[in-house]
């Protein structure tokens, strides 16, 4: 499938898919999406504490290098892994802008290692951040209990409904701890329904920029 570089309202590059109009992240500003959603009303839950991170969609690896940043504020060890099923290439990647948006030039090789490191193996980024790459569907995820903290961050309901089912949901209340939560962008009320479906506590709450609502589920 054809994919272009886009700029966001935000000044952040994501990857657009015309035959979709998809985009990796919110057209109305990637970084402030991927602040809003994941760290602001994931991230920041846990200071102070060692957890693992499940990211469904590893994509471009904005979330991951804005979790990598944050966590260092936030005095969080991080233990991430990141589900793939297409990785993006070497000319995406290089095409992405986010060190200079994030003002993060001093990190500039953190995200490049990101990007560098072996898909299947654990990567050490730092001594409080761990990587891990996994290229796989989303379907055949089997982890149990492992997640503190899972991003949803996969393509949208009206491209990819199956990806919002019942049947996703309960790998992924597998996958969590109990207590464990999962944020995503999304605000659909057929996604809500399958959340609650498999045993999930949803809130909704204020949406990044462009977006009115968001989703917020506890694993009880």
């Amino acid at each position: 499938m054809q994919r272009e570089i886009i700029t966001t309202s935000d000044g952040s590059t994501t990857i657009h898919l015309p035959e979709w109009n998809e985009n990796y992240h919110s057209k109305h500003g990637a970084i402030q999406e991927a602040k809003h959603v994941f760290i602001q009303n994931g991230l920041s839950l846990f200071t102070g504490k060692s957890i693992a991170i499940l990211e469904i969609g590893f994509g471009t690896g904005l979330n991951a290098f804005i979790t990598y940043l944050e966590s260092k504020k936030l005095n969080i060890d991080v233990d991430y892994v990141g589900v793939e099923a297409y990785p993006i290439s070497q000319d995406e990647i290089s095409s992405m802008n986010y060190v200079k948006e994030l003002n993060a030039n001093a990190e500039n090789a953190v995200f490049e290692k990101m990007h560098a490191s072996a898909w299947e193996e654990k990567f050490e980024i730092s001594k409080t951040f761990s990587l891990t790459k996994r290229q796989q569907f989303f379907n055949t995820i089997d982890d149990i209990e492992r997640f503190d903290l899972i991003y949803f961050d996969a393509f949208g309901y009206r491209v990819q409904p199956e990806l919002w089912s019942t049947a996703i949901f309960q790998r992924m209340y597998n996958a969590l701890k109990t207590n464990g939560v999962l944020v995503t962008y999304a605000a659909r009320g057929v996604v809500k329904r399958s959340m609650i479906e498999v045993g999930f506590t949803v809130e909704k709450l204020a949406g990044p920029p462009g977006k009115r609502e968001m989703f917020r589920a506890t694993k009880n």
